[in-house]
């Protein structure tokens, strides 16, 4: 952590200004310097945390706990997990880092109230870990009654590859993206944790073609993750290649499928990635939906989309709307984001709704974009979705992990927006930085 007597701050403008980032003085807490050479529209850095010096930070949740704000943060090149205090906004502090096993990916994580669920899970090769060697597995399962001192009460495993995108919303259950023997591709697991010492499976849910002894999809297939579940614990919607699906899982031991809509062809076809983030907006009726730019450069993926599904009718989602592709800056020196190298397309929203302390879906939908940063778009009008703010952070100085392999630039990974509308966003060769979004529709927030 640096402890700088400096640190940079920005002045901002209103929504349809271009900015760009210039440093002044001001005395700090404990916050690492905000680096310099960001861009933005209707949007301001007021924080930045180096992590403990752990750049490319990635999963991300919060909670708050006697007063005091605690981000919990997973990792892209370091196995582990870390803990900051961002009681103070604008001064995160590095509190502690967890280790976690070696040649393994320790990059997803989800929580709620007193337990944690963080996944393990097989590296793909090319992200700094060796398949050739051993690796661990499933998900360990935590205690954090004591925000910074997490206490593991238990390890399940697959017996496979893993886990990756889980959801644990409270209550009996955790939805697992798990690489289970005898299956293609991650399938929805239902882990039974209501004694999360002894977590056991109550139920599984596969696509056609997924099980070894069925003939192999024509296309993408498997479970990405997260499951999103609704408020009585009935109805699963989530992303499971090739399309969006509602699952009934009032049985959880036998869901069934409701209804299903695919994306892919025509839409960009990688694996589990077709479909990325799904996420409801009951009170519109309405399922946000995202693929995942898999190549950089634009090469060989088909179009990378974000877009609106109209689920009134769970049992035949429909599309109603695509995103505008988003646009460089008027003074970048590319005509085009597929242009500036690495990734370009969607990734990850604010995702962890079942949070108290995450600002709930309204009218802004937070989209990272690769190498476009974060993007913030209004669907006010769900037919008509806009651009009303983005943030761009600045092209990284030095190579922390091996992603993207063909060009040093930004490649923005996660966000996560909490109740007094601070955004947190992180990047995979940067630290977090902590945002204020200053554009239309900016919700009230709902806690100080």
């Amino acid at each position: 952590m640096s402890w700088s007597a400096t640190r940079s701050v920005r002045s901002f403008a209103l929504a349809g200004a271009f900015m760009a980032g210039v440093a002044s003085q001001a005395p700090p807490a404990f916050a690492d310097p905000i680096p310099p050479g960001w861009q933005a529209n209707a949007m301001r850095p007021i924080g930045y945390s180096e992590v403990g010096g752990r750049g490319g930070a990635f999963k991300m949740a919060i909670r708050q706990v006697g007063g005091r704000w605690y981000l919990y943060v997973a990792h892209l090149w370091h196995h582990g997990w870390s803990i900051l205090d961002v009681t103070d906004a604008a001064n995160p502090e590095f509190v502690k880092f967890i280790p976690g096993p070696d040649n393994t990916w320790t990059i997803q994580m989800t929580l709620h109230d007193d337990l944690m669920i963080t996944a393990l899970q097989q590296s793909a090769p090319g992200w700094g870990n060796d398949p050739t060697k051993p690796f661990d597995e499933g998900v360990l399962i935590w205690n954090i009654a004591d925000p910074v001192n997490p206490k593991q009460l238990a390890h399940w495993r697959t017996g496979a590859t893993g886990t990756h995108r889980n959801s644990y919303p409270g209550g009996k259950y955790a939805y697992l993206s798990a690489g289970i023997s005898g299956y293609r591709g991650n399938i929805l697991l239902i882990l039974d944790v209501s004694d999360p010492a002894n977590p056991k499976e109550a139920g599984r849910f596969a696509m056609p073609g997924q099980k070894l002894d069925e003939p192999k999809p024509d296309g993408p297939f498997g479970f990405h993750g997260p499951a999103n579940i609704s408020a009585d614990g009935k109805t699963a919607s989530m992303g499971f290649a090739p399309g969006v699906i509602n699952l009934d899982i009032s049985d959880v031991a036998h869901p069934k499928l409701i209804g299903r809509l695919d994306f892919s062809p025509p839409f960009i076809s990688a694996g589990s990635q077709s479909i990325h983030s799904v996420l409801p907006i009951p009170d519109k009726n309405l399922l946000y939906v995202n693929s995942e730019a898999s190549a950089e450069d634009c090469d060989t993926d088909a179009l990378n989309f974000a877009g609106l599904i109209d689920n009134k009718n769970p049992a035949k989602p429909r599309l109603i709307s695509l995103f505008p592709v988003p646009v460089p800056p008027a003074e970048a020196p590319y005509q085009d984001f597929c242009d500036k190298g690495g990734r370009f397309g969607p990734h990850n929203i604010n995702q962890e709704q079942h949070l108290p302390d995450v600002e709930k879906q309204g009218d802004l939908v937070y989209l990272t974009y690769f190498n476009a940063g974060l993007r913030v778009f209004d669907i006010k009008d769900p037919h008509l979705p806009v651009e009303t703010g983005w943030f761009i952070p600045p092209q990284p100085t030095k190579r922390i992990g091996p992603q993207p392999t063909t060009k040093l630039v930004t490649q923005t990974e996660d966000v996560l927006v909490d109740t007094r509308g601070n955004i947190f966003v992180d990047d995979k060769q940067w630290g977090i930085f902590v945002l204020r979004y200053s554009g239309p529709d900016q919700p009230a927030p709902t806690s100080k």
